[in-house]
C-alpha cells in the first residue's frame, strides 16, 4: 500500500488525525508481519500496539517522511524480537493455531489448507528467518529494504534469503 507523504508530514508536526490515517493504512500488514513472525495472535497485537504506541512518541523526529514504511517496520521488528527473546526464555511455542483462525468467510477450504501449510512451513524457520521470509514474499520488499529494516548487511540478508527459500523448498518437497 502506497503511504500518503502529505499525510506523514502532517502527522510528523502534530496532527493526531493523520496520524490515525496512518494507522490505519499500515497495521493490518504489520499485524500480518507480527503474526507470521510471532506464530502467536495475541503477542502479535501487543507488539503492534506497542509499535504504534512509540512511533506515534517519534514520528517527529522522522526526517523523511518516505521513509515512514520502513522505519515503523524497523520499530515492529525490534519489538518481534524482544518477544521472541521473552520465547525463548519461557520456552514458548508457535502457535500454528492462530493462522488458522485468520481464515477468512470467504476463503476455500484449499486457501485455509494453503494457509495452514505455510504456518508450518514457518514454523520450522528461525526467527530471523522468518521476518525476512515474511518481509519479502508476503509484503514485497527488497533484500536491501529488508537490511534496512533489520539493521543487518545487505549480504547477510540476500544470503540467508536465499538459503531460507532452499530450505523451504526441500522441505516442502519432502512431503
Amino acid at each position: 500500500m502506497q503511504i500518503k507523504l502529505a499525510l506523514v508530514d502532517e502527522a510528523r508536526h502534530g496532527n493526531d488525525m493523520a496520524f490515525s490515517e496512518l494507522y490505519d493504512l499500515v497495521q493490518h500488514e504489520l499485524y500480518k508481519y507480527a503474526l507470521y513472525t510471532l506464530g502467536n495472535a495475541h503477542d502479535a497485537e501487543d507488539v503492534v500496539s506497542e509499535t504504534f504506541f512509540e512511533a506515534y512518541k517519534g514520528i517527529k523526529k522522522l526526517k523523511d517522511p518516505q521513509a515512514f514504511k520502513s522505519w515503523i517496520f524497523r520499530i515492529l521488528s525490534i519489538r518481534c524480537k524482544k518477544k521472541i527473546a521473552e520465547y525463548i526464555k519461557f520456552r514458548g511455542n508457535y502457535d500454528i493455531d492462530d493462522f488458522i483462525m485468520l481464515a477468512d468467510e470467504k476463503e476455500s477450504d484449499k486457501e485455509i489448507a494453503e494457509r495452514t501449510e505455510i504456518a508450518m512451513a514457518l514454523s520450522v524457520l528461525t526467527p530471523e528467518e522468518r521476518m525476512i521470509v515474511v518481509l519479502s514474499a508476503m509484503h514485497g520488499y527488497t533484500t536491501l529494504e529488508i537490511a534496512k529494516i533489520l539493521g543487518r548487511p545487505h549480504g547477510t540478508i540476500s544470503s540467508k534469503l536465499c538459503r531460507t527459500y532452499a530450505k523451504l523448498r526441500k522441505m516442502l518437497e519432502e512431503r
